[in-house]
């Protein structure tokens, strides 16, 4: 018989089995509670300190209350072991106490046969279940609910109404020259090929740079510039060999009112055919931008309306439409958080304050650089001194190079103004700034009619002129 595996633990009759040779146990002592039970009796005297049983009286005669005969030989260890069912029921306790049972070696194997068996017969028809869910999308197929087809048509004072109608107009620009390059927004004017936009946006090309249009659809085309005017930041591109233009109707921007609803159209960070909406949140907001140069002749003077549809920069040059798909505004600026930037040094985006040239303007500007190339600013002929820190527009006592502050013969000197009025109302409008005049003046055309409200002294008077009329440099 193969040994016991270690750790397994003999009774204690069985303990001595061990050291039997020639893998015969020796007789096993009494048991303790034998000698326990025969304790008071006296022992026999004879030498033998076992008497010897006759072997011819039979085991059934033997009394009960004394020990067990002695087999005539020694048992096999083999029926020691035969007779040793350690996972039996229990009764005497087959462990000492604090060692761990004897690990169940003999029943192992059927054991883990049976495992084996149930686990290949689970893998199997889970493999076939699982191909089936997987053909046939499920035991029981999951059907969601979902709307059906319906009309793509939307109304036409709709924003995807009014972005359908305009899109078709709107294009995108890329502009490269010698040191830099940008991205901008135009619109198309007329069949002819001519295209609005900002004078920011193609000033990178310089005058030999490249102009690329992209149109809604995905069609490319070159353009060349018609011309272009940094005080009011407008410019006219064109492109030729271009069929089936679709010019975008023109509104009436005296006709806006706050709270308008409007849709702006653009490629903010050059994601092209980008649609926003919003409201117009102000009218005659004077902004001034540009600058760039330090000699103020880049430096756009706006009369605009305030929008709080989302622009960012790409935007510029789109249009800003009304309910009824009409342009209304140019998009040319935007108030940033702060100082315009982020703190990885990018542009910022909308904040909720964007600005638009007013359409009446930009048609007038549009006209002039179309038939004659440049554009023409109305002035009241005033040097103005721009350090004045009080309230309104103070005229200066001298002029650039020492000239006279107040042009002789033109429309200021002859309404009556002298150096050193403050101009603080045009047509009943208040003026805080100089900047704040000229832009109020700008937003006329040459030949328009201004009263003004001046303060001399401590005395205030009204005057009315004429504007006149200065190219652009």
């Amino acid at each position: 018989m193969a040994t016991p595996a270690h750790g397994t633990p003999l009774p204690a009759q069985y303990a001595t089995a061990g050291t039997a040779s020639a893998g015969y146990a020796q007789q096993p002592h009494p048991h303790p509670d034998h000698q326990h039970q025969h304790q008071h009796h006296p022992q026999p005297s004879h030498p033998h300190p076992h008497p010897q049983p006759d072997p011819t009286v039979p085991p059934a005669a033997a009394t009960l209350a004394g020990p067990p005969p002695a087999p005539e030989r020694p048992q096999p260890l083999s029926s020691v072991w035969l007779r040793y069912d350690p996972w039996s029921a229990p009764g005497a306790p087959l462990t000492h106490h604090g060692e761990p049972a004897a690990p169940r070696r003999r029943r192992r194997g059927p054991l883990l046969v049976g495992a084996l068996v149930v686990a290949l017969l689970a893998g199997g028809t889970g493999g076939v279940i699982g191909a089936y869910v997987e053909r046939n999308g499920g035991v029981t197929r999951i059907e969601l609910p979902q709307a059906g087809r319906e009309s793509t048509d939307r109304a036409p004072d709709s924003v995807a109404g009014i972005a359908a109608s305009a899109l078709p107009s709107v294009v995108t620009l890329h502009v490269s020259g010698d040191a830099e390059q940008g991205t901008g927004t135009g619109f198309v004017l007329d069949e002819q090929g001519h295209i609005l936009t900002n004078h920011h946006v193609v000033d990178p090309a310089g005058a030999s740079g490249d102009i690329s249009i992209t149109f809604s659809g995905g069609e490319t085309a070159k353009a060349t510039l018609v011309g272009k005017d940094s005080g009011y930041d407008l410019a006219v591109v064109k492109v030729t060999g271009v069929g089936g233009l679709k010019p975008l109707p023109l509104g009436n921007s005296d006709n806006v009112r706050v709270g308008d609803p409007v849709v702006a159209i653009g490629a903010p960070f050059d994601l092209q055919n980008t649609v926003t909406s919003g409201i117009i949140s102000a009218k005659e907001r004077p902004i001034t931008a540009g600058g760039e140069k330090g000699d103020g002749s880049d430096i756009s003077y706006v009369d605009a309306l305030q929008t709080d549809a989302p622009i960012n920069p790409g935007n510029s040059g789109g249009p800003l439409v009304d309910g009824k798909a009409r342009v209304i505004g140019i998009n040319s600026a935007i108030r940033a958080a702060d100082t315009g930037a982020g703190a990885d040094g990018a542009q910022a985006g909308s904040i909720g304050l964007g600005f638009a040239i007013p359409i009446n303007q930009g048609k007038r500007v549009a006209e002039e650089l179309i038939n004659t190339g440049k554009a023409t600013h109305p002035v009241i002929g005033v040097s103005l001194d721009m350090k004045f820190a009080g309230d309104g527009a103070r005229v200066g006592d001298k002029g650039q190079d020492d000239s006279p502050a107040v042009t002789p013969g033109g429309p200021a000197d002859k309404a009556g103004v002298e150096p050193g009025d403050v101009i603080t109302e045009v047509d009943g409008r208040r003026v805080h700034s100089g900047e704040e005049l000229i832009v109020k003046i700008r937003a006329h055309r040459p030949g328009d009619k201004l009263e003004l409200t001046l303060r001399r002294g401590g005395d205030e008077r009204t005057v009315t002129l004429v504007l006149g009329s200065a190219d652009s440099s």
